[in-house]
């Protein structure tokens, strides 16, 4: 005896589902499609704020043109302002070296999108280039090469996530393969990551090498690393008072906050998806779980006949729908985590994996089971009302 009436036996509930295995079956794998569209939708929300919450590093701060702090590509800054800064200022990290003489913690950039060309008979697309000199791994403290060497003459270093960026498979982008961008061909020698940040969706050239291709001397920005006890403020204020040069300076963890603004939309989209998708769910399980009750009138007119109150009869019918839908969610669970977790997309600030987190199961599975329970609630309220003895005569 439970809330004042008597409940239908749990094994009642699940032997329903296996008496009609075509229409359980059917019902299961609507659930499991509706909730796997929600976990994939979720998990591109995931990655898309992983791949900017880890890409901006503590401590680095980006000098660049007055007014670009938005845009950085569209930043031109004098090829001297690396030498005054590193001159200039004690704010910047430094390493002494065997010689005595000390290393600037500082990476002068050319930094663009650019049309490139993989291979030779391939359509070029749009990718991102960064000419870059070896001081760019001082600053960049996540950025490691996992396979082959630092750029020489005529090389370039991909990104792990390069390849999606430009719509190629992975073999495309392998070491020794050819690609073309800035009216140069270049020779792919390694590969680089850079803990999911959006680096990984860069390519990495010499950047004298690319000032020439470009036939420009100028830089896009300066990436530094703050000494010990340094501030924003430091750079910042050197900054105002060079008037002639333009410059300003930005947290790197700020510019990157700034772009999880402008996707702000995005994500609003992305979520306005997953609740048509959970509401196309409801609806399949309300319009299952109406064929099966009209099926049964007779059944359940005979429970509520032996003593069964009309509450437990729609209990039962709520926790078939229940059943299905957890069933549904973990196999759903389980085809993304193997299939969907880690799969690369496409975006206009590079490219992201897809990340089938704990967020993202909580929400996918939650919502999955919700729309069992949910859409077999008004079934059950009208087998409420239906009559016994109507019920008992229903062919």
């Amino acid at each position: 005896m439970l809330l004042g009436f008597r409940l239908l036996p749990w094994e009642y509930g699940v032997r329903n589902l296996f008496r009609r295995p075509s229409r359980s079956a059917l019902t299961l794998a609507g659930l499991m499609l509706v909730t796997l569209l929600i976990l994939i939708v979720v998990g591109f929300i995931r990655g898309l704020e992983t791949s900017l919450s880890v890409s901006g590093e503590p401590g680095v701060v980006l000098v660049h043109a007055r007014g670009s702090s938005e845009n950085v590509e569209n930043s031109t800054v004098a090829a001297a302002v690396p030498s005054l800064l590193t001159a200039s200022l004690q704010a910047i990290s430094r390493r002494t070296l065997l010689d005595g003489s000390q290393l600037a913690y500082a990476s002068p950039e050319l930094y663009l999108g650019t049309r490139v060309t993989v291979g030779e008979d391939q359509s070029p697309t749009m990718g991102l280039v960064r000419g870059v000199t070896p001081s760019v791994l001082l600053v960049r403290g996540k950025a490691q090469i996992i396979a082959g060497h630092w750029p020489g003459s005529g090389e370039v270093l991909v990104g792990r996530l390069a390849a999606t960026k430009l719509g190629q498979n992975v073999d495309a982008l392998r070491e020794g393969k050819t690609l073309s961008f800035e009216g140069r061909t270049w020779t792919i020698c390694g590969t680089f990551a850079a803990a999911g940040s959006a680096l990984e969706s860069e390519l990495w050239c010499p950047l004298d090498e690319l000032q020439q291709a470009m036939k420009r001397q100028d830089l896009s920005l300066v990436a530094i690393k703050l000494a010990p006890g340094a501030t924003l403020g430091d750079i910042d204020e050197f900054c105002k008072d060079q008037i002639k040069l333009e410059l300003q300076a930005t947290a790197e963890a700020t510019y990157y906050e700034s772009l999880r603004k402008h996707y702000r939309p995005v994500r609003a989209l992305a979520w306005l998806v997953v609740l048509l998708v959970a509401s196309a769910g409801v609806f399949v399980g309300m319009n299952t779980m109406y064929g099966a009750a009209a099926g049964r009138v007779r059944e359940m007119a005979t429970l509520q006949a032996i003593g069964f109150a009309r509450r437990a009869v729609a209990l039962s019918l709520i926790q078939e729908g229940a059943l299905l839908a957890a069933a549904g969610s973990l196999m759903a669970a389980a085809l993304a985590v193997l299939i969907v977790n880690g799969s690369t997309v496409r975006f206009t600030m590079g490219a992201f994996a897809l990340r089938i987190d704990g967020a993202a199961l909580a929400v996918g599975c939650g919502v999955g089971l919700l729309l069992g329970v949910v859409g077999s609630v008004p079934p059950a309220v009208r087998a409420m009302k239906w009559e016994v003895a109507e019920g008992l005569k229903a062919v």
